[in-house]
């Protein structure tokens, strides 16, 4: 995520540097906004080594499945030379699978983690010469870029929205770094509106995350975070709705395990007023 007028992390992350994260009060600061970043980067920077193993173990290997589907409808259309920006892009799986799709785009891929960016570095060098030259890999925030308006042809973001203190800042600026007609593909987990599938997912999310947290990290809460900041969340029918307040029409919406993943494609429209009171619902 970005630089420009970006809050100072270094007073969020020293609070919680070297402190065990289940020590400390997960519900105070999934409901509070301006505190949501302190617990969400440090931990990320914990999950960063085996984040990859986790996310196919943790879906039964259907992350793979949803993350391809992705890139395919991020390039459906896209041809020459253009600009995408990957956010919330943890060790590169969107970044590179687009830049191996459009040999003549150029990605930027910003993570708030600084661990996960080491790793998705480290991941590009392995990889071939020219898709390491045309991703460019950086810290940064999604609700504070520092990139100029209109300059992206296509914005994906992958399990990251969730994951902000302010869902509808992130849009807004997705919106504006969007030229006219350019195109927004998330992935992310949603809050199921049908109570009985909601409490069954988020049941197995909690349990199967508190036990490869505990078994890995000797901390549940790191994988145990996703089922309660999914229930913090909004149902991808909201966030379609938000999407359309922010300068988006929603051209398709992909459901996957009953609407608990969802990915959305969305075109960039008119700019949206700017409000002060449109932020994402707290729960």
């Amino acid at each position: 995520m970005t630089d420009a007028a970006k809050p100072d992390r270094s007073t969020s992350r020293a609070d919680t540097a070297g402190v065990r994260l289940g020590s400390l009060d997960l519900e105070a600061y999934l409901r509070d906004p301006a505190r949501k970043q302190e617990f969400v980067t440090p931990m990320f920077d914990v999950i960063a080594p085996r984040y990859d193993a986790f996310t196919r173990l943790f879906s039964f290997g259907m992350d793979a499945g949803w993350k391809r589907a992705a890139i395919a409808a991020a390039v459906r259309g896209q041809a020459g030379p253009c600009e995408v920006l990957d956010l919330a892009s943890g060790t590169g799986d969107l970044a590179v699978g687009i830049a191996r799709a459009l040999p003549a785009a150029r990605i930027t891929a910003i993570d708030a983690s600084p661990r996960m960016v080491e790793e998705a570095t480290l991941r590009l060098a392995a990889r071939d010469v020219d898709v390491a030259a045309r991703v460019q890999v950086r810290v940064g925030d999604m609700t504070a870029l520092d990139l100029a308006d209109g300059s992206m042809d296509l914005v994906t973001a992958g399990y990251g929205v969730r994951n902000v203190p302010d869902a509808a800042l992130a849009f807004r600026e997705m919106r504006r770094v969007l030229r006219p007609g350019g195109r927004l593909v998330l992935l992310d987990f949603y809050r199921p509106e049908l109570s009985l599938w909601r409490a069954l997912l988020l049941a197995y999310l909690q349990t199967a995350g508190n036990i490869v947290g505990w078994w890995w990290h000797r901390d549940p809460v790191v994988y145990g975070y996703i089922a309660r900041s999914i229930d913090h969340f909004v149902s991808w029918q909201q966030c379609s709705a938000m999407l359309e307040a922010h300068g988006f029409r929603v051209e398709r919406v992909t459901r996957y395990l009953g609407g608990g993943v969802a990915r959305h494609e969305a075109t960039a429209v008119a700019p949206p007023a700017v409000r002060a009171s449109d932020s994402a619902p707290s729960r």
